[in-house]
């Protein structure tokens, strides 16, 4: 079992840059897939990106692709997540998550963090 707890996040403007982070707990990091998702009010959580457990693979979002980058740190047992030319909308609560096998779909993720809130001013 793994714990995951966001941070990082607040308030920018647009064309402006954050980093996410996402530490977890326990020696099994390694083990997961990690990755990035994200809840806009009144919509429903969407897929941003995802590193697989070697950092060989990512995959991102169509919406996010060339602004933000997903990268981890084994050794730290932390996920970061890169953003940068913000749009307003990229305001989200994101939420970390770790999954067996690395995929793009929530279904597949077994443990979640509380979320960070991002909001981007125009």
């Amino acid at each position: 079992q793994v714990q995951l707890v966001e941070s990082g996040g607040g308030l920018v403007q647009a064309g402006g840059s954050l980093r996410l982070s996402c530490a977890a707990s326990g020696r099994t990091f390694g083990s997961y897939a990690m990755g990035w998702f994200r809840q806009a009010p009144g919509k429903e959580r969407e897929f941003v990106a995802a590193i697989s457990k070697s950092r060989l693979t990512t995959y991102y979002a169509d919406s996010v692709k060339g602004r933000f980058t997903i990268s981890r740190d084994n050794a730290k047992n932390t996920v970061y997540l890169q953003m940068k030319s913000l749009k307003p909308e990229d305001t989200a609560v994101y939420y970390c998550a770790a999954a067996n096998v690395l995929a793009r779909t929530m279904a597949q993720y077994d443990y979640w963090g509380q979320g960070t809130q991002v909001t981007v001013s125009s």
